[in-house]
């Protein structure tokens, strides 16, 4: 790395390989990442592998690594030519940034790619817990013909007039509060600098805040990313200052939820339900106690899924090939 001439504030990278000599290697188990790539005409040289002894075998042939699930930190020792990590996934924790940066790779995430279909599977899960679409569901599993409730608290309902809480208001929790005001909610947000707006909320607060307003809102809604101020956000004392008969919606990390204080609060019914685009452990083990529970939806972190996926993804990975390409080190969404 170097600094240009002119620019003192930019440095360059230097070592990064000219188009003609660069090799990318997609690594997923299920996204079409290749063939949307082939599709752009770039004329840069790629490979594709699908499992993670097949990406162990042939990571020395990498310069740039397009990979999601199957990385694992042990294989920096296996790519002496590795310059370019481009995270398929907007979470990044699985990377050792440490251990990147000695070794003289860098990491961008795909964080806002999926922005969207994430705020959209939020509000989906809002309407069915509401609406109790997993019960219509499984009665019509059943060919059951639900008849009439008398009582409300068992009754759907609607959530115009109510208030959810967004923890975690980026570009995922501003387009969530766009669409909870869409349907007439009151929208909380909290974030961890304030001081960057409402974003589509009614009001803003700090992540320090967030026991005090818990028992204001009743759909509580995770979209924030891991880190060491959001592990265990939701414990026993945060979902214990939860609104009785409110909802939890994961669709953050399923480290930002204690799973067993969540069960014991469902079960003690201090909350009504909950929605799970994620988990601790996944895919979660056959006794995990949310898959028996009939007022937990659960999705396969499958909230950010979209048919745009991987063309989202590949404008990035142009974009910060075109920056180091002319020797930038800032890249879009840059981690290391």
């Amino acid at each position: 790395m170097a600094i240009e001439p002119g620019r003192d504030t930019q440095p360059i990278m230097t070592d990064f390989p000219p188009r003609t000599a660069l090799r990318i290697c997609f690594a997923h188990a299920a996204y079409r990442m290749q063939e949307r790539f082939a599709a752009r005409a770039t004329g840069l040289a790629s490979f594709e592998v699908r499992d993670a002894a097949s990406l162990a075998a042939r990571i020395g042939e990498a310069d740039v690594l397009v990979v999601s699930g199957l990385w694992r930190n042990d294989l920096i020792a296996a790519a002496p030519k590795l310059r370019l990590i481009q995270s398929i996934s907007a979470g990044t924790d699985q990377y050792d940034r440490a251990a990147l940066a000695a070794a003289g790779i860098r990491l961008a995430s795909a964080a806002g790619v999926n922005a969207e279909a994430v705020a959209e599977h939020a509000i989906a899960l809002t309407l069915a817990l509401a609406r109790r679409l997993g019960e219509a569901r499984d009665n019509q599993s059943k060919r059951h013909w639900r008849g009439m409730i008398g009582d409300l608290a068992q009754r759907e309902d609607e959530i115009a007039g109510k208030t959810m809480l967004i923890v975690g208001l980026g570009r995922i929790g501003g387009r969530l509060a766009g669409l909870a005001k869409a349907f007439g909610m009151r929208v909380i947000g909290v974030r961890r600098d304030p001081a960057g707006g409402l974003n589509g909320a009614d009001e803003i607060h700090a992540l320090a805040d967030l026991p005090a307003l818990l028992g204001q809102a009743h759909y509580v809604v995770l979209t924030c990313p891991l880190t060491p101020a959001t592990e265990r956000l939701m414990n026993a004392a945060t979902l214990a200052a939860m609104r009785p008969g409110s909802f939890l919606i994961n669709c953050a990390r399923g480290r930002c939820v204690e799973e067993a204080a969540l069960a014991a609060a469902l079960h003690a019914r201090h909350l009504a339900g909950a929605a799970l685009d994620v988990a601790v452990t996944e895919p979660p083990p056959p006794d995990w106690p949310f898959w028996a529970m009939e007022n937990v939806l659960v999705s396969p972190h499958s909230g950010g899924e979209t048919r745009a996926y991987e063309d989202n993804v590949i404008d990035l990975l142009i974009e910060n090939l075109a920056r180091l390409g002319r020797g930038e080190m800032v890249l879009k969404n840059g981690v290391v």
